[in-house]
């Protein structure tokens, strides 16, 4: 059995008593060496830092043991507890928890916690904690995270973002520190503790719950227009933590929209242009979006993590491009592929005749002036086909 203990940074004295008894009766515990140096002389048993990479010695544990863990915090909050729960099952694994960092940090800020988003950068890239409003605590990485993530902040137009540093929350070496986003970056302070997290209100609020309109987007033209994306993510149906590819991503703006549907949701986009990759990284930055970005489809697939969902904007006449795509999904993964010629349309009739799936042919129309009246002019049909891919489609 693996006890996971949290611990804060006042060490033993704010643990729980049972908490305390429980390292006290442990033989063996793990832990960073931070963690480790927190415990006292009661807590005899042989200590063992973490190497890095850790995720090899987590898969290691001798679970047919009794052996002890220490980690920041609440364990099963972006923490090591849910990692072990998730590699060696929820029966081998018991948690004892403590208040975590982002709890503090919404009593020092007089934050609900229920209306702060917690976003973990202690693995993450720093742009995906941008929002377009809100208030989140996020957790950083270590003491170069705030500067990092202030300069992100700024460099996208949220430099007014109220920003507060919070530095060893209920230990001894407490210290909370506020000002504007722009000016942390421009003049970040020397001593920042490497046990910190950040508390940040987004400014300017520039909140959108539904699709993006096309203007706030980089790009040259080649991008999924608004009401496109609105039914395109509609059938690629994104959960919270799955992976998109986005093939022929032209902006990304199908892949930053997938990111921004869920918790967790990552997308790899695959455009030829140089030119057009470099929007792609903008609007991944400017929108918080987790965001691989790779060169040719399908020559670049491989070394990319499978996919749950595959769209295809750009590129589906290329050779072998619809058989490369669907041997990269799983039994239960979607294809959805977008067609605005005659030739790709052609291309979707005769797959949707071979494997089967939906089609479906959008075409949306927009008011125009016509001399002192307003007439409809008609943008682009959409030909759509989606496929999810059961064993049967690989036979």
């Amino acid at each position: 059995m693996i006890f996971v203990v949290g611990i804060g940074a006042d060490g033993m004295a704010g643990l729980s008593e049972s908490s305390r008894s429980e390292l006290r009766t442990a033989t063996v515990i793990y832990g960073s060496q931070r963690q480790l140096d927190l415990l006292d002389d009661t807590v005899t048993a042989s200590r063992h830092a973490w190497p890095t990479p850790m995720l090899p010695a987590l898969e290691a544990l001798p679970v047919d043991e009794d052996i002890h863990v220490v980690a920041s915090g609440d364990p099963l909050l972006h923490g090591i507890g849910g990692t072990l729960t998730r590699i060696h099952g929820q029966d081998r694994v018991r948690v004892l928890s403590h208040v975590s960092s982002a709890t503090l940090a919404c009593a020092r800020m007089g934050w609900t916690a229920q209306d702060t988003e917690i976003i973990s950068l202690v693995t993450a890239p720093v742009h995906t904690a941008v929002r377009r409003g809100g208030r989140a605590v996020v957790l950083s990485r270590d003491s170069s995270t705030p500067t990092e993530f202030a300069a992100v902040l700024t460099e996208t137009g949220r430099g007014a973002s109220e920003f507060t540093v919070l530095e060893q929350l209920d230990g001894p070496g407490e210290r909370i520190r506020s000002g504007p986003a722009d000016a942390w970056a421009a003049a970040p302070p020397p001593d920042i503790d490497a046990l910190n997290v950040i508390a940040v209100e987004y400014q300017p609020d520039e909140r959108i719950g539904g699709m993006l309109p096309d203007d706030v987007l980089l790009h040259d033209g080649q991008i999924t227009k608004q009401t496109g994306r609105a039914v395109t993510l509609a059938a690629l149906a994104p959960r919270s933590g799955e992976l998109l590819w986005d093939v022929g991503s032209g902006s990304g703006s199908i892949a930053v929209e997938w990111c921004r549907s869920g918790s967790g949701c990552r997308a790899v986009a695959f455009e030829i242009r140089p030119e057009r990759r470099m929007r792609i990284v903008a609007n991944a930055r400017a929108f918080g979006a987790d965001i691989d970005v790779r060169t040719q489809a399908p020559e670049d697939f491989e070394g990319a993590k499978q996919p749950d969902a595959i769209f295809i904007g750009g590129g589906l006449t290329g050779s072998g491009m619809v058989e490369a795509c669907l041997a990269q999904l799983p039994s239960g993964g979607r294809l959805v592929a977008n067609a605005v010629t005659a030739e790709s349309e052609a291309l979707l009739v005769g797959w949707h005749s071979r494997l089967g799936g939906e089609l479906r042919r959008f075409q949306h129309y927009q008011g125009e002036p016509l001399g002192g009246f307003t007439g409809w002019r008609p943008q682009m049909p959409i030909t759509q086909w989606l496929l999810t891919v059961a064993a049967v489609t690989r036979k």
